[in-house]
């Protein structure tokens, strides 16, 4: 048998205020039906004061170490995946690192934006597999709402905060934990789903930027690609699957990329009616809510995917 990175555990962190349709359209020129009707959304939840990327990712880290029985100080990697890091630098992930009081770990962070999960799971497992390092937490997490321009219908109503986390542990198993991971990216589309500021561009944070149709379009086909891409690397069919954990951007982007796998929608875990598209937070958040639902239960073979940014997208198989 090899050394294989398993989920010892999950948890998720979301902020206190929660933002229905209604309420958003008390300021932003939209309704509940215009938005429900293009991306399925009904809530999302709002960063507040004293909430940020790193509170958000210590809170979901402390489930997650609870959930898998499992001490901080165990950890020895910690891999956060964000494009709305509390500071330029160092990486939020030594925030992280200190407000869960561990000593010494390796701590950095990833930037994918919304495959930024799946990045961050297979580096962690490229590492447990290499035996560098033996439990590590993966965190997603984000504050959104920070980058969104609240005068562009079309873009701040599809998003929202939050941070999902797991702990992957190293153990001689076969048919158990991460089996595959395939990650891709094309720099060409950049223009597409963007923001549109930086430290060596303009200086400043910037606003999200996107071409919605264009982004969708790319999103259905490049999914679907990947995840018969992965699967085949396992010698699994997409019939095996007992759930489909994908990001959480548009509910017409989840049913269009379940058709073309011919899967069942009641084997897709959807959240994103009740988060929005939170980003590289998006599949642990999915994940979690799904695994303490009792529906995900240990020894089921779930399959995680998600496109972002740049763009980027990937997927992953495990055996729960």
């Amino acid at each position: 048998m090899s050394i294989r990175a398993v989920i010892a555990g999950t948890g998720a962190a979301l902020p206190a205020r929660r933002v229905s349709n209604e309420e958003l359209s008390q300021t932003v020129d939209t309704t509940d039906e215009w938005i429900v009707e293009r991306t399925g959304i009904r809530f999302r939840h709002l960063a507040g004061e004293g909430e940020t990327t790193s509170t958000l990712a210590t809170d979901a880290a402390h489930r997650a170490l609870e959930a898998a029985g499992i001490e901080a100080q165990a950890i020895d990697l910690i891999v956060l995946a964000t494009a709305t890091p509390d500071q330029t630098f160092p990486a939020t992930a030594t925030r992280v690192q200190a407000a869960l009081a561990i000593d010494d770990c390796v701590a950095f962070d990833v930037a994918a934006v919304c495959s930024g999960f799946l990045y961050a799971l297979q580096v962690a497992d490229t590492m447990i597999r290499a035996g560098a390092h033996r439990r590590a937490l993966v965190i997603g997490a984000e504050t959104f709402s920070r980058i969104l321009d609240w005068e562009d219908r079309t873009t701040c109503v599809l998003f929202g905060d939050g941070a999902g986390a797991i702990v992957l542990e190293g153990r001689e198993v076969e048919d158990e934990g991460i089996l595959a991971v395939r990650l891709h990216a094309d720099g060409r589309h950049n223009e597409l789903l963007y923001v549109d500021g930086g430290p060596s561009t303009t200086g400043t944070v910037g606003k999200l930027r996107m071409k919605g149709r264009e982004v969708f379009r790319h999103a259905v086909v490049n999914l679907a690609a990947v995840l018969r891409e992965t699967m085949a690397v396992t010698g699994h069919d997409p019939s095996e699957i007992d759930w489909l954990i994908p990001h959480q951007a548009n509910a017409r982007i989840l049913d269009a990329t379940a058709r073309k796998l011919d899967l069942s929608p009641e084997r897709v875990v959807v959240t994103v009616d009740q988060h929005a598209n939170t980003s590289a937070a998006s599949v642990p958040l999915a994940l979690d809510t799904a695994v303490r639902d009792g529906r995900i239960r240990r020894g089921q073979l779930l399959v995680l995917e998600a496109m972002g940014g740049g763009f980027t997208w990937g997927a992953a198989v495990i055996r729960y």
